[in-house]
């Protein structure tokens, strides 16, 4: 079908946390088979992460909910010679393998991707990490936010006036895990398949950042913090109303001059201090000013209303709350009901996948597995037999 452009796919997720994990979520819901390997007795990380201390205490925190869903849990104990060659006989029938541990480290298991492409010549091998395979800061180890500080992302956040700011979710491991996402797809299209993909978070996260390190790469600029404005062009940034925040984005100057006119303020057409984009540029201030005397006057939603039926591009400043209530998200099929998650007990609302292919969402079929759920089934798959099964458990394999 065509919302599952992955269907026949297996993919094997050796990852933890978010950016890995986040990348195989995509490919799950895109149609592939995606096989979680975790630790035995502990699993993801994310499994005791989350805003819902019961939920990670069980092992099922929100962090892992989150973008786990349509995987299948199977744990294996990767330093027992056993666990290894169960791992062998998935990567023998596998397409894709992703980890991100740091360098070094499925190498010295015995598992990295020589090892693996003897078992399999066309496996694609994707491994993410903070900084890459090779480099001085190589083997240092990377969260989001470290990320972002040393990528540029924080030097460019924030108040003009304040200090470098993190954006407030974690960009750099979603940026990440999309990039590999995309460089996987893209891997499978290849004839003959077999690749190893290095995605580095810090390359990834700054291949984003196009406009700000263009600016200084050929403009010459130093890019600095500026807070709700836009650095290209006046009056466009976040506005006070009545009620909150308004964005506005009169980038071009017919936008600028219906702006101006609806406001009643005509009279800034004619100012000498705003006549061109540089004008209003160097006095940005002063024009926000002006147009907040009338802007204060009215709720943000109306003038968002009011303004995008004249043209001029506006939209209020949402909570998550009142985004994901809103009809916008509400009736386009964005968010998955899961009425029975093993280990949660209520049900759970998750997030899909941010397309749609033909006018259909994307969509994982089950909830976020319970840690090694599929152990026994994936196993016999495998051609281990019962007694081989139980004797893993008993001795800590599975």
């Amino acid at each position: 079908m065509a919302t599952d452009p992955l269907a026949g796919i297996t993919v094997l997720d050796l990852t933890n946390v978010l950016a890995g994990p986040f990348a195989c979520h995509q490919l799950a819901h895109l149609g592939a088979d995606v096989i979680k390997v975790e630790t035995v007795g502990r699993g993801d990380l994310a499994r005791n992460l989350g805003a819902d201390p019961a939920l990670s205490a069980q092992g099922m925190g929100i962090s892992f909910l989150a973008q786990n869903a349509g995987k299948r849990s199977l744990t294996l104990n990767l330093k027992d010679p056993r666990g290894k060659e169960a791992l062998r006989r998935l990567v023998r029938r596998a397409d894709v393998l992703v980890e991100n541990f740091r360098p070094g480290v499925m190498d010295r298991l015995g598992l990295g991707f020589d090892a693996l492409k003897a078992e399999n010549p066309n496996l694609i091998y994707c491994a993410i990490s903070g900084f890459g395979q090779t480099g001085p800061w190589a083997t240092r180890p990377a969260y989001d936010q470290i990320v972002q500080g040393a990528s540029g992302v924080m030097s460019v956040t924030g108040a003009a006036d304040g200090t470098p700011t993190r954006v407030g979710y974690p960009l750099a491991d979603t940026v990440g895990g999309l990039t590999a996402a995309m460089t996987i797809c893209a891997a499978l299209n290849a004839n003959p398949r077999g690749a190893f993909i290095d995605i580095p978070m810090v390359d990834a996260v700054l291949a984003t950042m196009g406009w700000v390190v263009s600016n200084h790469l050929i403009g010459g600029i130093t890019p600095e913090r500026q807070g709700n404005e836009n650095p290209t062009s006046a009056p466009s940034g976040a506005f006070q109303c009545a009620d909150g925040l308004l964005n506005i984005a009169a980038n071009k100057d017919e936008q600028w001059q219906a702006l101006a006119q609806h406001l009643g303020r005509a009279d800034l057409l004619e100012h000498p201090d705003f006549a061109t984009r540089e004008d209003r540029k160097r006095n940005r201030l002063r024009l926000r000013a002006e147009l907040e005397t009338v802007l204060t006057t009215r709720p943000a939603s109306d003038w968002a209303d009011a303004l995008n039926a004249i043209g001029v591009p506006a939209g209020a400043v949402m909570s998550v709350p009142d985004i994901l209530s809103h009809p916008q998200i509400t009736t386009r099929d964005l968010l998955a009901r899961f009425d029975n998650t093993p280990g949660v007990g209520r049900a759970i609302d998750v997030l899909r996948i941010g397309a749609l292919i033909n006018g259909v969402r994307p969509a994982v079929a089950t909830p976020p597995p319970a840690l090694g759920a599929d152990s026994d089934a994936i196993l016999r798959d495998l051609g281990y037999s019962a007694q081989d099964i139980a004797t893993f458990r008993a001795e800590g394999v599975t």
